[in-house]
């Protein structure tokens, strides 16, 4: 969608930005007759998002069993990705890590409650380490605190894989969009690259070892710093595409 974000009040002339904010509101006086102060539309794909585990991880720390908050952590998480995109005012956004963790969190919860209805108990093989890891993402998830790929527990691989692979796909879709409004070959071939591992990921089922997974996330990365005028960036990403093929 092409907007012109940078609005002003009708009613008492503030002015505001609605990339920023995501409200068509004046912020000051809440009236809905507004103009638009910028001559040219620009793509937005963004909205503002934010997410606060606080309140889960409060009844954790009161008692509560992961189990019983998993549910309400997975929803909040879901409703933060729908909210989310990479293109900011016609700017190109990096591949965050709140967004990746957010992702894995959702995608590794999932796996947590669909082993909770199979088995109970039964069905998850060391429930210790398993709840430890679940753990340690909603600790830091909201603040984008990423484990790094040697900390993942070979049961949360997959999960990771595939959320990465969700998130890595809806970065490229924005890349193409962005590439529609500035036409770049060699990011376009490098995009089509980039999307091959992508699928490769997703067709694998996430399983690929985390520190494969993470050379895919550099190399979107890699990209989004060349689109940001850093030459150099291209061969890297290029580079660590080779060392996956």
């Amino acid at each position: 969608m092409k907007i012109r974000g940078e609005r002003e009040c009708k009613n008492c002339g503030t002015r505001w930005s609605y990339y920023e904010t995501g409200e068509t509101a004046c912020p000051d006086c809440g009236s809905l007759r507004s103009v638009a102060v910028d001559d040219e539309r620009r793509r937005h794909t963004d909205s503002p998002a934010e997410i606060d585990l606080t309140p889960h991880r409060s009844a954790i720390g009161d008692g509560a069993e992961l189990a019983a908050v998993a549910e309400d952590v997975e929803a909040d998480c879901r409703a933060y990705l729908r909210k989310r995109g990479f293109i900011r005012g016609g700017e190109l956004l990096p591949l965050d890590d709140t967004f990746l963790t957010i992702q894995e969190l959702r995608a590794a919860l999932a796996d947590y409650r669909r082993a909770e209805r199979v088995g109970g108990d039964r069905s998850i093989d060391d429930r210790d380490a398993v709840e430890g890891y679940l753990l340690d993402l909603l600790r830091g998830a909201d603040s984008g605190e990423r484990p790094a790929p040697g900390d993942v527990p070979d049961a949360f691989a997959p999960a990771r894989g595939l959320a990465y692979a969700t998130a890595i796909e809806a970065y490229r879709d924005d890349v193409a969009t962005y590439l529609d409004d500035a036409p770049d070959e060699d990011a376009r071939r490098l995009l089509g690259r980039i999307r091959d591992q992508e699928k490769r990921l997703s067709a694998l089922g996430g399983d690929l070892p985390p520190e494969t997974v993470e050379s895919l996330v550099r190399a979107c990365r890699d990209l989004a710093r060349y689109l940001d005028g850093e030459e150099g960036a291209l061969a890297t990403a290029r580079q660590r595409l080779d060392d996956l093929d």
